[in-house]
């Protein structure tokens, strides 16, 4: 085959995946809208849902979501029992995920600069004191505001939470995604169609032992991932977390908060000894809850149990 012939090919693959992009992306915006509010904050406008109990808040509870994923994951499994307790509970899509906006793909990658934004515009829905709840890499983000902002957090729970530094890298595809070149022409050709095939095992593999639910992805929109610009702002975060929590893991030691750590002994995406054990040792007074069997999502296979937590940091 001449060279020309090999260079039709590969433009022909490349017009093909830009596409299949840009006709998936609009199909799956169209299919998961946004379900809550806008707030601007430094020129960036964060999508909010919440959810209000009947009657008056007892308090109120933000639930920051972990990678590849947006606030409906949260909110979907938490929302429900923690109103039915008497909160009100605000799930924010961390910048660039879901349907808020992304500035910069590196320096909003930090668990730091997330909390920052997260807090200013829940202040502008009138949130000045919450419970905090974060799980797997949001739980950097939580833990976060609970260093840097400890007037903001009045108690922690840490779900199957990133806490230390790990052995090991990360998946390929994320510093593939991350890079400069390559990186852009993987998410604008690539990633969607392909991620698309691979969704449902992404999503058993997380919630494995457990099976996932049949409704998870139709009531999470979790597909808004594959969307380029989200696919490369979860990949800069995945990508940059190791060195930033080489940083931090170390400052747990200095939360004040009241903190519990929710962990399945099934976990296997985070490992449980190096991060929920990790906690436990640093963050002072934490108290365990150990889900024997759960995976890495406690929030769904014990909800529960987890509002109960988070009532217990209430009353404390």
């Amino acid at each position: 085959m001449s060279l020309w012939k090999i260079a039709g090919a590969l433009a022909a693959l490349a017009g093909a995946g830009f596409a299949a992009t840009r006709l998936g992306a609009r199909a799956i915006e169209r299919r998961w809208p946004p379900t809550g509010r806008f707030v601007e904050v430094e020129g960036l406008r964060i999508h909010i849902a919440s959810r209000a109990p009947q009657g008056s808040p007892r308090g109120d509870v933000v639930l920051i979501h972990g990678a590849s994923g947006n606030g409906a994951d949260m909110m979907s499994a938490l929302a429900e029992p923690l109103t039915r307790r008497g909160f009100r509970v605000f799930a924010p899509d961390r910048p660039g995920h879901g349907w808020s906006a992304r500035g910069d793909d590196r320096a909003d990658a930090s668990p730091a600069r997330q909390a920052a934004l997260l807090r200013a515009a829940l202040e502008k829905l009138g949130v000045a004191r919450a419970l905090v709840a974060g799980h797997s890499w949001g739980a950097t983000v939580a833990a976060n505001l609970a260093i840097e902002h400890g007037d903001f957090v009045e108690g922690l729970a840490l779900l199957a939470p990133v806490a230390l530094e790990w052995p090991g890298g990360v998946s390929w595809y994320y510093d593939l995604a991350a890079a400069p070149v390559v990186g852009r022409l993987f998410t604008e050709l690539v990633a969607l169609p392909a991620g698309w095939l691979s969704l449902r095992g992404g999503v058993a593999s997380v919630f494995a032992p457990q099976a996932a639910p049949d409704e998870f992805g139709d009531k999470t929109g979790v597909a808004l991932v594959l969307r380029p610009k989200s696919f490369r702002a979860n990949a800069f975060d995945v990508a940059l977390l190791k060195p930033f929590i080489r940083a931090q893991g170390p400052r747990l030691a200095e939360i004040v908060a009241p903190t519990v750590v929710v962990t399945g002994d099934g976990d296997g995406v985070v490992y449980t000894h190096v991060h929920s054990d990790g906690a436990m040792r640093l963050i002072p007074g934490a108290r365990r809850i150990d889900l024997p069997g759960v995976g890495h999502t406690p929030h769904h296979a014990a909800p529960e149990a987890v509002a109960d937590a988070l009532v217990s940091l209430a009353a404390k």
